[in-house]
């Protein structure tokens, strides 16, 4: 796995997220911006996670650090700028998740 692959699955992430915040702005697709928004970012997300894969990474750990990471950001985001609500127990949740996205990118000698 090489750091190439690393930094194209970090682009999924951002892509990712920044469909997922403008999905919740496109007002059910009737903003046109928000929804040119949410089918850039997925498709350029979609395109980096393939470019990543061809680096090397291998697809459940990929697939897993897109998943946690991403969910950890759009709900840090959706919080910090929406005001969305998360209580003690959810941030805890998070944390775990988070964790466990970034256990997966560690190599451990078989």
């Amino acid at each position: 796995m090489g750091s190439r692959g690393v930094v194209l699955l970090a682009g999924t992430v951002v892509c990712e997220v920044l469909g997922t915040v403008s999905l919740s702005a496109s007002d059910g697709f009737t903003r046109p911006a928000a929804t040119l928004g949410v089918l850039t970012g997925y498709a350029v997300a979609v395109l980096l996670f393939s470019r990543a894969l061809e680096h090397g990474l291998p697809l459940g750990i990929a697939y897993g650090t897109v998943t946690g990471c991403g969910l950890v950001s759009a709900t840090v985001l959706s919080a910090a700028v929406l005001g969305d609500p998360v209580t003690p127990v959810q941030a805890g949740g998070l944390a775990l998740i988070l964790g466990g996205a970034l256990l997966l990118q560690r190599r451990v000698p078989a």
